[in-house]
């Protein structure tokens, strides 16, 4: 394996005579196509999702990002982006593969699979050729690319990683709107190799690409935790701030103003409180790592309960829904509910996971028949068309007629938004809810609620 010993492959790459080949191309995925793209490199992007790859083709993308856009329209007509759905022959066609394909969930079970992940390895191992690099880059439990990823390459191409290949886990650390700014300046990279050279040469491939640098490893285990334990440090701190925002709201105290005199103290970072966690990260996360910290005998006992809280979150939102409901004597058969926003967080389109989901679907567990989501930027939710809701960007005709509304997600487009307009819109005087304490308060509108402000 003669480029193995130096940089003669990240030469190639970034020459413009070799390609990288990224396997999954949604929202990590087309992130890193486009920075590879700003940099000038050959990329062929790689999905099963035809309709996705002529979407891209198309100019039509499902998220909001300018840089993304406008990497992805030059690329394709510079002839330096292909799209395929032919992972073998990307794998033959490419130098480094790099695979953000998600672990797979079944989030009602609380369960995880690698069948995905193990089908796109097998592609890849496929067209597998000697020297050649792949990197994991999704969020996947400790082991996984010792266990599942390596296996499962060296089974369909014949090589052992670390002398026929290299290997290595990179975790992606990326947040939704925000992505190529992420990966090219915000965050040095973590590499961990099967080998001390699979490291380097990692390593030196994200050193040219992240402007802080790399953070190098032990290995690929460790790699793999350190990106859990980011997102399991914020379901913590999330489920602490909903439980002092609940507390807040039974003494009759503004958590806001507690909360911004607590972090006046350099030690204390207290989170904001909401309806829940969404997203295709921090929800999943603690999972990643109580199983295979349980299958060695450790409970996590505080990661688990922070997801109990969280998870909660969407039926204490309802629960002060309904506290107010019945106060105002409103019949739920014949009552129209709006939800404002569907996005897990605000100035976003991702709907994934999104605790809107909960809130709707409790909702309709509760004999709520009318219910209309409001979003400024979502276009389409599979979830709340299964749902049975409603979705528009029409606040008007989101609100025209409501007796209840919640406040889910904290866009910016509701900032501006008081409760004379909430009125105003609806033509009655409705329950109000704030999830996320984005619109001008005024606790003495009686049917108000403001979620970590006590009355």
């Amino acid at each position: 394996m003669s480029r193995a010993e130096g940089t003669e492959l990240i030469h190639e790459v970034f020459s413009g005579s070799g390609k990288v080949a990224v396997y999954g191309v949604g929202y990590v995925g087309l992130s890193l196509v486009a920075v590879y793209l700003r940099k000038g490199l050959r990329v062929i992007g790689v999905d099963i999702n035809e309709g996705r790859l002529k979407a891209i083709r198309e100019g039509r993308l499902w998220f909001n990002e300018l840089e993304i856009k406008e990497a992805l329209q030059k690329g394709l007509s510079e002839g330096r982006l292909e799209l395929t759905a032919d992972g073998v022959n990307a794998s033959r066609n490419s130098l480094i593969k790099v695979i953000t394909v998600p672990v797979d969930i079944d989030w009602f079970r609380r369960e995880y699979s690698f069948h995905s992940l193990k089908a796109v390895s097998k592609g890849v191992g496929e067209g597998l050729k000697e020297g050649d690099l792949v990197i994991l880059e999704s969020s996947v439990p400790p082991g996984t690319t010792l266990g599942v990823v390596r296996p499962a390459l060296e089974e369909a191409s014949g090589l052992i990683a670390g002398e026929g290949f290299h290997l290595a886990y990179s975790p992606e650390r990326v947040y939704v709107g925000r992505a190529v700014k992420d990966i090219e300046v915000n965050y040095p990279k973590v590499v961990g190799g099967v080998n001390e050279a699979s490291l380097k040469l990692a390593s030196e491939f994200y050193r040219r690409i992240a402007e802080k640098g790399v953070i190098e490893m032990s290995s690929t285990t460790a790699a793999e935790f350190e990106k859990l334990a980011e997102g399991v440090y914020r379901d913590v701190n999330i489920a602490l701030a909903n439980e002092l925002a609940l507390t807040s709201m039974a003494l009759g105290v503004d958590f806001y103003e507690v909360r911004e005199a607590a972090n006046s103290q350099p030690y204390s970072h207290i989170h904001l409180p909401g309806p829940g966690v969404g997203g295709y990260c921090i929800p999943l996360y603690p999972y990643f790592l109580m199983k295979p910290a349980l299958s060695k005998g450790h409970v996590m006992r505080l990661t688990q309960l922070a997801r109990e809280i969280n998870e909660g979150m969407p039926y204490e939102v309802i629960r002060l829904a309904e506290g107010l409901r019945a106060k105002a004597g409103i019949n739920p058969k014949k009552t129209k509910v709006t939800v404002l926003g569907a996005a897990f967080r605000g100035d976003i389109d991702d709907t994934r996971l999104s605790p809107t989901h909960d809130i709707v679907a409790l909702l309709k567990a509760r004999a709520y028949r009318k219910i209309v989501v409001h979003d400024p930027l979502v276009r389409k939710d599979e979830v709340l068309d299964d749902l049975g809701a409603e979705l528009t960007d029409n606040l008007r005709k989101a609100l025209g007629g409501s007796e209840l509304v919640i406040i889910a997600t904290k866009h910016s487009a509701y900032r501006e938004l008081g409760i004379k307009d909430i009125i105003n819109y609806s033509g009655k005087e409705p329950v109000i809810i704030d999830a996320v304490n984005v619109i001008k308060k005024d606790t003495s509108y009686s049917k108000y609620l403001a979620l970590g402000v006590g009355k």
